[in-house]
């Protein structure tokens, strides 16, 4: 039998209430509804806590071992405690495994034991242990097991219905789980540059399971593929989540939380609103605000520009983007941010700082990203640059090295 808590402590906290990731999750939870009912199986859904459900649901059916895939979020720990908890109590097992990686905590370790905090010594240790077992044992396919086992017959379940839990959704068309291959194939050369697809966008498909991350590494896998380098990005992010857990409030570098920021309100509003005055900077929020998806070069210049350029504290952006990004997934968004306000495990100096015109020369010299984004370029409707770049960079610089000589 088959369960999916709609979780009211994280449905509750979103003020959006037409949040297109909800509305992900109901397609997907009605594809899976239909694909078991096929094989006489169903999904049980319903909206509450967990630990409620669980209480109620262990009542009414004979549950005897209760599995699920482990989640490295604080929450998610805690959640599952209880539950577990709760399955001690009436005798049931609680089962645990890992699937939302390809590995976890412990598996990819220094020789001393301890994990790493480094990227690129990491990424050499992740792709040695997969050369030493396999592609075939690293990146196992567990197979469908939809037409195995004796299911219990149950009556056919309905979805909740969304608008009675206060949702309201627009139709709104979601990233593809298989792209193009050829996105994938020419992904080194393309991915930098805004103005084309040439990104595969499955972070969504990642975030929320309906791709599984071990089926897309076995699929591309090449030790030199700087695709797969991202997906490693993406274990090193969760690992150190799991490893330093206080990550998820506070500097990796614990330095780095002495910084003064100067967190100006209007500023920051400028820059959720896309009218800081730099073009690149304006079209990557525009085209979060709209859409839900920013492009990843454009993310790191956006973060950069609100971090070291208006010295705004990296967890105002983070909160930001994680109430709007469609793929949002608290390890790689707090990984990604820290990284650019300098305070996370990147082992170069703090003095990086994008020059958002020379990013936007780079990569996107003809301005089409720009100018989809951002219409009202070159006329009088759109604003001078809020702060002079250089004038910026030399307060950032300042303002680090005295927090950090403290």
């Amino acid at each position: 039998m088959c369960f999916f808590v709609l979780d009211t402590h994280i449905l509750d906290i979103l003020e959006n209430r037409s949040d297109a990731r909800v509305n992900f999750i109901f397609e997907r939870l009605r594809y899976l509804q239909e694909k078991l009912q096929t094989v006489g199986s169903d999904l049980i859904v319903e909206a509450g806590s967990p630990q409620s459900l669980w209480k109620k649901w262990i009542k009414e059916y004979d549950i005897q071992g209760i599995y699920t895939n482990r989640d490295y979020e604080s929450y998610a720990i805690s959640r599952d405690r209880d539950v577990e908890s709760i399955c001690n109590e009436h005798g049931i097992t609680f089962n645990s495994f890992k699937d939302h990686v390809i590995f976890e905590k412990g598996e990819v370790l220094k020789g001393d034991g301890s994990p790493y905090t480094v990227f690129t010594p990491f990424k050499n240790k992740w792709i040695h242990i997969v050369n030493e077992i396999g592609i075939e044992k690293a990146f196992r396919d567990f197979g469908n097991h939809l037409s195995q086992g004796n299911f219990t017959q149950i009556e056919a379940q309905k979805l909740p219905e969304p608008e009675k839990l206060g949702f309201h959704f627009s139709k709104i068309e979601f990233p593809s789980a298989h792209p193009p291959g050829e996105i994938i194939r020419n992904y080194a050369q393309t991915r930098d540059f805004p103005s084309i697809q040439g990104t595969s966008r499955l972070g969504i498909h990642l975030r929320f399971g309906s791709l599984g991350i071990r089926e897309l590494a076995r699929n591309y896998w090449s030790q030199e593929s700087t695709f797969i380098s991202e997906l490693i990005w993406r274990d090193f992010y969760s690992m150190i989540l799991q490893a330093f857990p206080w990550v998820e409030k506070n500097s990796f570098k614990p330095a780095y939380d002495k910084i003064q920021w100067s967190n100006d309100m209007a500023h920051f509003k400028n820059w959720c609103d896309g009218k800081t005055g730099y073009p690149l900077v304006d079209a990557g929020m525009r085209e979060l605000n709209n859409t839900g998806f920013m492009h990843n070069r454009v993310r790191m210049v956006t973060a950069s520009f609100l971090v070291k350029h208006l010295l705004i504290d990296w967890r105002w952006g983070e909160a930001y983007f994680a109430a709007l990004l469609l793929d949002y997934d608290l390890a790689s968004n707090n990984g990604g941010w820290q990284w650019a306000a300098g305070c996370g495990t990147d082992a170069a100096p703090y003095f990086r700082i994008f020059n958002p015109e020379a990013q936007q020369k780079k990569f996107d010299p003809q301005m089409l990203y720009i100018r989809k984004w951002v219409p009202e370029i070159g006329t009088s409707a759109y604003p001078s640059p809020m702060i002079n770049h250089e004038f910026a960079r030399k307060r950032c610089l300042e303002t680090y090295k005295k927090a950090l000589s403290e």
